[in-house]
Order: structure tokens, then C-alpha cells, then sequence
């Protein structure tokens, strides 16, 4: 027969990655039962889509076989610390974050969208929200340009029920306005279509809200920002200067309105071209660097470099995203790393 005080001695060994604690000491060891020589518990994780829980979780079977008995037979689960609300309104949502950049034409959409994916794909649950009033993409780049919304009413007000595809929770001013027609809003209106994105839709149950903010710094921005609702913000830039120099006044945007939204981190899109016929290439059209320089000098965590591929610009077109293309897209990977690293420095954030 197994001890059970033996066994928690022998996880209090176990630390997690990110947060430099024992899984013990973070009560994140759950539903513990012993039975003659088996073990099974359950290990809460701060996200379903945790990169790090298969390192965990045979960390955990080797202190036990080392520090406890080698012929112990271990069963270990994950699930997910309940959820933590930004906002009563918004009960049901864990995470929300920004993907801001500080120019147009630096492929913020493409990356927002492709990250909303690889959340999904490591098993979140996730919505997108297009927060760009005056020149929409998303409904494009997830094939739904003719889809439109439904919706309920509740305590007598409507509530708009996101479109969905993918996987993912999709909500966008270009459900709602013929493609061309253009949006000619003042900053007020804008803002208060924002707000009603927040407020009237039913996102539902969802690890992670990712908003595709508009280029620039605008009264948009500042109305999602002073809605103290935020989680994170995550900077998109090219290495050229220009680009480097108006991700900077995006930066300092969260740092002089003093809104308490730390930055997730930097990544840098359009790094360098790889050609389709010869992959193996890779050719710094726009400089070398700039993003990751541009972190280091201001203390911001590097996030990753996104390679310029033309099957990324045909997989938006087309309406089905880098990520969940079945040919050998480059960036997918290195998507995929990013995502880990936004999910795990945004456990870190939520600890504190």
C-alpha cells in the first residue's frame, strides 16, 4: 500500500515551468486516490492548452518510481483551474488579449488569426473578435464573407450569437455591413460598436478572446483599454524602420495611459522571404532583426519571427488560415512556438 504522504512529499519535487513553484505548494494536485499500488490524481492546469503538461506529467511518474516505489502504477489526468472573471458582464471569458500594431500592412490580422487557431488547436477554447470598424478581414480570412449573425433576446435586449468556424468564436463589423458599403463612423460611434461587441455578444465559455485591434493608436484602443478588461497586449512588426518606429508609439501607448495592460510580447512578421521553389532560401528583404533588437531594448519578451511565405497570403484568401493548411507551410511552426510561449508567459501574468 502506497502513502499518500509520501507521494505528495515526492510531487512536492515536481515544479512548474513557468511559475518556479512545486505543483503542491500551487494546490494544483487534485483528487488524489490510492489503491494498494496504484496512484491516480489529477493535475489543474492554469489552461487546457498548457504546452508544458506532458513534461509535467512525467516528471510527476518519475519522482513517484524514485522517491516513493518503482513499481507504483500511476494514472494521471489534467483539468483546469475554474474560470477567473475579467468583468461580470464577461463572466465566461479567462483571457482577453490585444494584438496591436503600429501600422497598417504588417500582417496583424493574419497573425491574430492564425494564433486564435493554434489556441484552439492545443485545446482552448477561443473567439475572435474584429475590432478593425473601418476595414474588416476576418470574415474573409475564415471563408464566413456571407454569413450573418443570429440573434436572441434576453431581459428585453438583443444578444448576437458570434458565427463560428473553425472552431473558433468569430464577431466582426463585417457580418453586419455589405463589403461595399465602407464604414464612415466618428470615434464615438466606433467605440460604441466596440462596446456592443463586448456587451450584446453571447461569447460563451472561452480560454482566450483575441482582439484584432486596428492599426495605429485610435479612440478604439482607448476604449478597450479603459474598459480594464484586458489581459495582455501582443505587438506585430516588420524589421524594416518604419515599421520599428510606429510599433514604438504603440508601445508607449500602453505605457503613458498608465492602463496597467502589460505587454505580452513582440513578434515579428515578414522576417524574411522564403522562396516556394526553394524553401531551403531565406532572403532579408526588409532588414534583419529589427523586431528582436527593438524587444531587447525595451525589455519586451521576443515572441518569434514569422517568415514571409506567398502560401500564408493564398491561405487568408482563400479562407482557410497557415495553420490548418495539410501542406508544408514553414510558419506553421513557428506559429505554434509563439503560441506556447503567449500561453505560458500569460499564466504567469494571471499568477501575479
Amino acid at each position: 500500500m502506497l502513502d499518500k504522504n509520501k507521494i505528495l512529499e515526492a510531487l512536492s519535487n515536481v515544479e512548474e515551468p513557468d511559475l518556479g513553484k512545486d505543483l503542491v505548494s500551487l494546490n494544483m494536485i487534485k483528487d488524489l486516490v490510492i489503491e494498494g499500488m496504484h496512484v491516480s490524481f489529477m493535475i489543474e492546469l492554469t489552461t487546457p492548452a498548457c504546452p508544458m503538461k506532458d513534461m509535467m506529467k512525467n516528471a510527476c511518474t518519475n519522482a513517484i518510481h524514485l522517491l516513493v516505489d518503482k513499481q507504483a502504477l500511476v494514472n494521471i489526468s489534467f483539468g483546469h483551474q475554474a474560470l477567473h472573471y475579467v468583468k461580470p458582464k464577461l463572466k465566461q471569458i479567462r483571457n482577453i488579449i490585444m494584438v496591436v500594431s503600429g501600422k497598417g500592412g504588417v500582417g496583424k490580422s493574419t497573425v491574430s488569426s492564425n494564433l486564435a487557431l493554434s489556441l484552439h488547436l492545443a485545446g482552448a477554447k477561443v473567439g475572435l473578435l474584429d475590432a478593425d470598424i473601418f476595414g474588416p478581414s476576418l470574415p474573409l480570412m475564415f471563408d464566413v464573407k456571407n454569413e450573418k449573425p443570429q440573434v436572441y433576446e434576453q431581459d428585453g435586449k438583443p444578444v448576437i450569437i458570434p458565427i463560428e468556424n473553425y472552431g473558433i468564436k468569430l464577431m466582426s463589423i463585417g457580418f453586419l455591413v455589405e463589403d461595399k458599403n465602407a464604414v464612415v463612423w466618428r470615434g464615438p460611434m466606433a467605440s460604441s460598436a466596440i462596446k456592443q461587441f463586448f456587451n450584446d455578444v453571447d461569447w460563451g465559455d472561452l480560454d482566450y478572446l483575441i482582439i484584432d485591434m486596428p492599426p495605429g493608436t485610435s479612440d478604439i484602443h482607448l476604449t478597450i483599454m479603459q474598459m480594464q478588461i484586458v489581459t495582455g497586449a501582443i505587438i506585430v512588426t516588420t524589421p524594416q524602420k518604419v515599421a520599428l518606429l510606429d510599433a514604438q508609439k504603440g508601445i508607449a501607448m500602453f505605457q503613458q495611459a498608465k492602463s496597467n495592460i502589460p505587454i505580452i510580447g513582440l513578434i515579428e512578421n515578414m522576417s524574411y522571404f522564403i522562396p516556394e521553389a526553394h524553401p531551403d532560401e531565406c532572403y532579408y528583404i526588409f532588414g534583419k532583426n529589427g523586431g528582436r533588437k527593438l524587444a531587447s531594448e525595451l525589455d519586451l519578451n521576443f515572441l518569434g519571427e514569422i517568415p514571409l511565405e506567398l502560401a500564408i497570403c493564398e491561405s487568408g484568401d482563400s479562407g482557410k488560415p497557415a495553420v490548418l493548411q495539410d501542406n508544408k507551410i514553414i510558419s506553421k511552426q513557428h506559429f505554434k512556438a509563439i503560441t506556447d510561449l503567449i500561453i505560458r508567459t500569460v499564466a504567469k501574468i494571471n499568477q501575479g
